[in-house]
């Protein structure tokens, strides 16, 4: 069974850091790009980061980019998400997913909430 279980999310304080955790199973985690998604309250669900299977790349939402940075360790069949100088509008439920083909994305975890206050 393919799981992911994703991990960190709290409230904090704008200009803090957070790291998310994603763990997981049931596949071949080491053959599979990994994305973070987020959704914020009565938005769409919004791509935010992703990794190769192999670490060699990484793309990044404009929103996001210099500030968060995604990282993978297959051994241990995790992907992170270091989240620094968080911001009001990173208030969202963060999902981690694997990519089983071009622009597609499955499964879906039950994500980890992340709140930034003002």
């Amino acid at each position: 069974q393919v799981q992911l279980v994703e991990s960190g999310g709290r409230l904090v304080q704008a200009g803090g850091s957070l790291r998310l955790s994603c763990a997981a199973s049931g596949f071949v985690f080491g053959l599979h790009l990994m994305a973070w998604f987020r959704q914020a309250p009565g938005k769409e669900r919004e791509f935010v980061a992703r990794i190769a299977w192999n670490s060699a790349f990484t793309e990044y939402a404009d929103s996001v980019r210099g500030r968060f940075t995604i990282s993978r360790d297959n051994a241990a069949n995790t992907v992170d998400l270091q989240m620094n100088n968080l911001k009001p509008d990173d208030t969202a439920i963060y999902y981690c997913t694997r990519q089983i083909r071009t622009g597609e994305y499955k499964p879906w975890g039950q994500g980890t909430q992340v709140t930034v206050s003002s």
